[in-house]
C-alpha cells in the first residue's frame, strides 16, 4: 500500500492506541466492556487470536480486508479517522432516563437494554482494578444465564420487597439503590438473588425434591407475576428462616389461588400488584405465620369460595383459546395424579379431547337429540367433557362408540367410567362434571377462615394494621 511506513504504524499505536508509560488496564487508550476487552487487547498487542470469533475480531478483519484492497494511503486514512472521525458524550441530568434517549439516537440501531444501562452504572462505580474480577464472578455469571431476560430479573428483583415497577423504570429504580460506596454490595446482593431465580425458572436447579416439583407445576401455569413474591419468599428458604416444607405450603396457597380465579374468569391484569404488595403484609413473621398470613391476605383479593367455584368448574366454558387450554390440560393432569398410581404416567405427549367433538357430525346431532346446538352449546368446553388422551387426531369427531374402543384401553383413571357407558350426552356429561369438581374441591380446597374476612368493622378491633410500610399487628385477634 503506497504511503505505508513503519513510522506510521507506531504513531498510530503509541498515539491512538495506547498510553505507553502506563501498565495493565491503563496501557490501553480505549477499553470496551468485558465481553469484548480480551479481545481487543489481544488486537492491540498484535497476538494471535486466529481462532477467535468474537464479533470484535469479525470487525477486525473486515476492516482489514478492505484497508488492505483500497488506493488509499495509510497516512490518509489515519488522518481521516483521527480528525474526521466524530465521537458524542451525552451526559445526562439524574432525571432523565438515559433508555428513551439511547432509543431516539439509535432508532436503527441494536436496541440498549436497561440491563445494559444498569451494567454501565454499577461499573462506573467500582474501582476499575476490581472491574474483571467483579464482571467474571457476579455480572456474566447473570448475562449469561439470563439472556434477554435480565432487565426481567432485576425488575423482580427490585420488586421483592413490595414495590410496584413498571418495566420502563428498572434503570431509574435500580439507581436509587447504588452509590459510589455500596455498589460492590448491590451487585453482589444481585447476583445472589440470582441464584434463587434461576431456581425459580429452572426448577432443574434446586436441590429439594418438593420444592423442585412445586416450583415446576407453578410454572406450567405461566405464574410470571407471581416472581417478586416468590424470589422473597426463596431468600427466606436459602437464608433457613423457611422451612422447605413451609415454602412448598406457600407455593400450593399461590397455585390454589390462581386456579380458581382461573377457573371464576378472574381478570389476572391486577396480578402483578397483588403479588409484590404480599411481601409487605408477611414480612417479619415466623414461618407458620406467615403462611397463615398469606391466606388471609390473599383470600380478600378476589379469592373465590366453594359456592363461586363448583358454579363455574359446573357450567363455564373451560377450555379455549389463549392459555386456557394449557390450563386446563393442568387440571385435568392434576386430577389424574390425585389418583397417586403406582407406574409414573408421561403427560407429555397427552392432548385435551373433547368427548363430544367441537364439529358434530349428523349422527351426533342425532345422538344428543332435538335440542342438540343447546347441548353443544352448553356443555362443550365444561370439564365433564373433557378428557386426555394420546389418541387426539384419531378420535377428532368420531361417534362415541369408536371414541371409546381408545378411552377403554387408556390406563388414566379418569377415562375408566367410558366403558360402562353406552352413549355420552347431557346426563352423561353432567355425572361425569359433578364427579370431577368434587376431586377439584379435594386438590383446590378452600383455605380462607369467616374470621379474615373482611365484614362490617364497626365495634371489632383491627388484626393487622399498615402505616407507611409499617406493620403492626394485634396479637390479642
Amino acid at each position: 500500500m503506497g504511503g505505508y511506513s513503519r513510522y506510521t504504524a507506531e504513531e498510530i499505536h503509541e498515539n491512538l492506541l495506547v498510553n505507553k508509560w502506563k501498565s495493565n488496564d491503563n496501557h490501553f487508550k480505549l477499553l470496551p466492556t468485558q465481553v469484548d476487552r480480551d479481545t481487543h487487547k489481544a488486537l492491540v498487542n498484535s497476538d494471535d487470536i486466529q481462532h477467535n470469533k468474537s464479533n470484535i475480531k469479525q470487525a477486525y478483519d473486515f476492516f482489514k480486508k478492505k484497508i488492505i484492497n483500497t488506493e488509499i494511503e495509510l497516512r490518509e486514512l489515519k488522518s481521516l479517522v483521527s480528525n474526521r472521525l466524530s465521537l458524542v458524550s451525552i451526559v445526562l441530568a439524574s432525571d432523565d432516563n438515559p433508555y428513551l434517549v439511547f432509543e431516539s439516537l439509535n432508532a436503527k440501531g441494536r436496541p440498549l437494554t436497561q440491563a445494559d444501562l444498569i451494567r454501565n452504572f454499577f461499573f462506573m462505580r467500582i474501582p476499575t482494578e476490581m472491574h474483571e474480577e467483579v464482571f467474571q464472578i457476579h455480572w456474566k455469571p447473570m448475562q449469561d444465564f439470563f439472556g434477554d431476560s435480565l432487565t426481567e430479573y432485576i425488575r423482580h428483583y427490585l420488586m421483592r420487597k413490595g414495590k410496584f415497577v413498571r418495566k420502563n423504570d428498572v434503570y431509574i429504580d435500580l439507581k436509587k439503590l447504588v452509590t459510589q460506596e455500596n455498589a460492590i454490595n448491590q451487585i453482589e446482593q444481585l447476583y445472589r438473588f440470582s441464584n434463587y431465580y434461576k431456581c425459580i425458572i429452572s426448577p432443574e436447579f434446586e436441590e429439594n425434591i418438593d420444592v423442585r416439583n412445586a416450583i415446576t407445576r407453578l410454572n406450567e401455569l405461566e405464574a410470571k407475576t407471581t416472581y417478586p413474591f416468590l424470589l422473597y419468599a426463596f431468600s427466606l428458604y436459602k437464608d433457613n428462616q423457611l422451612s422447605s416444607s413451609n415454602l412448598v405450603a406457600v407455593i400450593k396457597v399461590i397455585e390454589n389461588y390462581l386456579i380458581r380465579r382461573f377457573v371464576c374468569n378472574i381478570p389476572t391484569n391486577e396480578l402483578n400488584k397483588i403479588f409484590p404488595s404480599l411481601v409487605l403484609k408477611v414480612e417479619g413473621f415466623e414461618q407458620n405465620e406467615l403462611l397463615e398470613e398469606l391466606k388471609a391476605t390473599l383470600q380478600n383479593r378476589g379469592y373465590p369460595k366453594d359456592q363461586e367455584f363448583v358454579e363455574k368448574l359446573t357450567t363455564s366454558k373451560l377450555y379455549g383459546a389463549g392459555d386456557r387450554a394449557r390450563k386446563t390440560k393442568f387440571m385435568l393432569v392434576s386430577i389424574e395424579e390425585s389418583y397417586k398410581h403406582k407406574e409414573k404416567v408421561n403427560y407429555d405427549n397427552l392432548t385435551v379431547e373433547h368427548i363430544m367433538p367441537q364439529t358434530l357430525t349428523d349422527s351426533w346431532k342425532i345422538t344428543l337429540g332435538e335440542d342438540w346446538d343447546e347441548i353443544h352449546d352448553a356443555h362443550l368446553h365444561v370439564i365433564g367433557n373433557l378428557t386426555l388422551t394420546a389418541y387426539n387426531s384419531e378420535m377428532s369427531n368420531e361417534s362415541f362408540q369408536k371414541k371409546t374402543k381408545h378411552l377403554s384401553n387408556s390406563h388414566l383413571e379418569i377415562n375408566k367410567g367410558f366403558k360402562s357407558l353406552q352413549t355420552w350426552g347431557h346426563d352423561e356429561i353432567k355425572a361425569r362434571t359433578r364427579k370431577l369438581v368434587d376431586k377439584c374441591l379435594e386438590i383446590w380446597s378452600y383455605f380462607g377462615s369467616k374470621e379474615n374476612e373482611i365484614k362490617d368493622v364497626k365495634g371489632t378491633s383491627p388484626r393487622l394494621l399498615l402505616l407507611k410500610q409499617k406493620r403492626y399487628v394485634n396479637r390479642l385477634h
